[in-house]
């Protein structure tokens, strides 16, 4: 099969399918609608098979093979891009779903017309993978006689204790929580990635001989002294779990929420952890402090509770609607406006607020008081400090609150001494835990790399 090398311009790229809006705001089933085979042959045409592919290196953190990947998907070989693929990506089943595509924003088809749809693509070959029963428990090439302890089951504590088990080692990991997956699970609703995608590769996991337990938190129930006397290696990879607060006048009142308290309780709710979520927007004013992916997560959820308006707000400025060539040139990220499915299915956005007040009648929350700000640029277009605009005080309504200013970096020694392990060679960090507050795809590779760092340690 012939590749047509002017497919990037006589081809164009398709939109996301998504399910209808008065539909899908009614339950928490997936919104994106999957491509067909014709519509991916299409699009992986599109690739132009860089010499330097710019989205594998430049793009994509796990340093996917992009262009070998889409060749075989464009044959419809999908062995072969499994093959390719997998060898590089711990879980594409979870990255092709919510993975904002970093190796789209890097690809040269994008400079003069659209981005190859990368992340659809990946999706794709990942679902024919396990449809065709090509994907398989992670084997041992030898056993070190070693042990590993993993604390953390997100994403690159999940990562890490897959490149462990390859290695050889026995591995467990601990969760503090009742089930495995870190925010994929507790963080990011159903809507976006359903749970079954978790379930399903933590069976893998286990027949790959990974052992896991949940509801252990260890620095409570199991001591890091403990694990540190049994096991070889422990990697830490709990995460930020602390979130950014708005300790503003009226914080006290009621009706202000963390976002993750929302998206957390309607995600137990749903997995069957808990009866119901203890926090209700239905007919109520909600607003949402903060213009991040977790803020947008709250506005669909919000939607789908039935919310009577749903309000976001951010004390940045309103991005470009189209990539901002001095303060993010190609292959950079684009800094742009970014739209969301939640966002489209009603949502108030507005830019350049600071939140001044809480305001609260009988102790419940009934608004807040915010300003205007006019922002200052760096010479490379990048939004540097703010001031205040006078006399553009006001008041929004709301009953609900939920703060989504995202999470604050964890203090290693802090972190190490509240788990009660000694920091030394034997202890790795990995993850948002080491860098702070990142993507998925960042994690996993992260814990992919300290994982070959823990084995290389071990050698020695």
């Amino acid at each position: 099969m012939n590749q047509n090398q002017r497919a990037f311009i006589d081809e164009y790229r398709v939109a996301d399918d998504h399910r209808p809006i008065n539909i899908r705001v009614k339950d928490f089933e997936a919104v994106e609608l999957p491509l067909t085979d014709a519509q991916v042959h299409a699009q992986a045409e599109r690739c132009m098979s860089c010499g330097i592919p710019f989205c594998q290196g430049a793009g994509c953190p796990l340093g996917n093979e992009i262009p070998d990947i889409n060749a075989a998907a464009f044959r419809g070989d999908w062995r072969t891009a499994w093959g390719i693929l997998s060898r590089t990506s711990s879980f594409p089943e979870f990255t092709s779903r919510i993975c904002p595509a970093l190796c789209e924003g890097s690809c040269t088809a994008g400079l003069a017309r659209e981005a190859v749809m990368v992340r659809q693509i990946e999706k794709t070959v990942t679902d024919k993978a396990f449809a065709l029963g090509l994907v398989t428990p992670p084997s041992p090439v030898t056993d070190l006689g070693r042990k590993a302890a993993v604390i953390g089951a997100g994403p690159a504590g999940l990562a890490a204790a897959v490149e462990l088990r390859k290695a050889g080692f026995a591995v467990t990991v601990y969760e503090r929580s009742a089930n495995v997956g870190g925010l994929l699970r507790y963080g990011i609703p159903y809507f976006k990635f359903d749970k079954v995608l978790i379930d399903r590769r933590r069976r893998l996991l286990e027949q790959g001989g990974i052992q896991f337990r949940c509801g252990t938190e260890i620095g409570t129930d199991i001591s890091g002294a403990y694990l540190q006397k049994n096991f070889d290696v422990v990697i830490v990879a709990i995460g930020t779990p602390v979130p950014r607060d708005c300790p503003i006048p009226g914080r006290e009142c009621q009706g202000i929420h963390f976002a993750l308290e929302f998206l957390g309780g309607q995600n137990r709710m749903l997995g069957k952890e808990t009866a119901e979520n203890p926090i209700q927007t239905h007919g109520k004013r909600v607003l949402v402090i903060g213009g991040g992916d977790t803020g947008a997560d709250c506005v669909g959820t919000a939607n789908r509770q039935g919310a009577a308006s749903v309000t976001q707000i951010e004390i940045m400025p309103c991005p470009p609607e189209k990539r901002d060539e001095l303060s993010t040139p190609w292959p950079l990220w684009p800094y742009k406006l970014r739209t969301s499915t939640s966002h489209e299915e009603g949502c108030s956005r507005r830019w350049g607020l600071n939140s001044l007040s809480f305001i609260g009648k009988d102790g419940k929350l009934v608004g807040v008081r915010v300003q205007q700000v006019k922002w200052s640029f760096t010479p490379e277009g990048r939004p540097a400090k703010f001031e205040p605009v006078p006399n553009t005080e006001e008041e929004i309504p709301c009953n609900e609150c939920f703060l989504a200013m995202g999470f604050l970096r964890n203090d290693r020694t802090a972190m190490l001494q509240k788990l009660g392990l000694e920091d030394g060679p034997q202890v790795f960090v990995c993850g948002d835990a080491a860098s702070g507050p990142s993507l998925v795809v960042r994690a996993i590779a992260d814990g992919r790399k300290v994982a070959a760092a823990a084995v290389a340690s071990v050698a020695h």
